[in-house]
């Protein structure tokens, strides 16, 4: 009985332990990314962000943000595991703000590619990121998730020069 209340006590402490309301947490850039507006080079970067709520005390969230030259946006290439419940794809292309907070959690730059020779990068991210082996699955652990994505995407384009966090729970899905 003992363990069953001690079992009992730790999952509503995991309950608890999130920064907020995951619907209301802060989106907006980080202020990390160079202005596409500002800047007509391409750029492509990773980025590393606390998970969401308690999850955050030890894994990331991982996704890429790409910008071709003379582009006035930003592409983000990323896994999220709650669009399956909504019947959508896993994977997300889409023109978003490349240093979004992720849930209210600022991210952290683990790349960054610009320049002129950047175009031919993102061709390659883009080619990988469409042949993502796992694209109507999801599991948080061991994986396939985010980090695998994005472990996938680097390990099909060396030339990115990724090497994940150890919290990039799952990067090792694939391996």
């Amino acid at each position: 009985m003992k363990k069953l209340l001690f079992a009992v006590g730790i999952i509503f402490l995991l309950m608890g332990c999130s920064d907020g309301d995951w619907r209301t947490a802060s989106r907006e850039p980080a202020g990390i990314a160079p202005d596409p507006s500002m800047t007509s080079e391409a750029v492509l970067q990773v980025y590393a962000a606390p998970a969401w709520g308690w999850r955050g005390w030890f894994a990331v969230h991982t996704w890429i943000a790409a910008k071709r030259t003379a582009e006035p946006f930003y592409t983000v290439y990323e896994v999220i595991g709650w669009r399956k419940h909504r019947g959508l794809p896993v994977v997300r292309i889409a023109r978003d703000a490349p240093d979004r907070f992720w849930f209210g959690e600022k991210p952290k730059l683990l790349v960054n590619h610009q320049g002129p020779r950047v175009d031919a990068l993102i061709d390659e991210v883009e080619k990988a990121a469409r042949s993502y082996p796992w694209p109507g699955t999801y599991r948080a652990f061991p994986g396939p998730n985010s980090n695998t994505f994005t472990a996938w995407i680097a390990r099909e384009v060396p030339a990115l020069d990724l090497d994940l966090p150890l919290s990039a729970i799952g990067s090792g899905y694939a391996d």
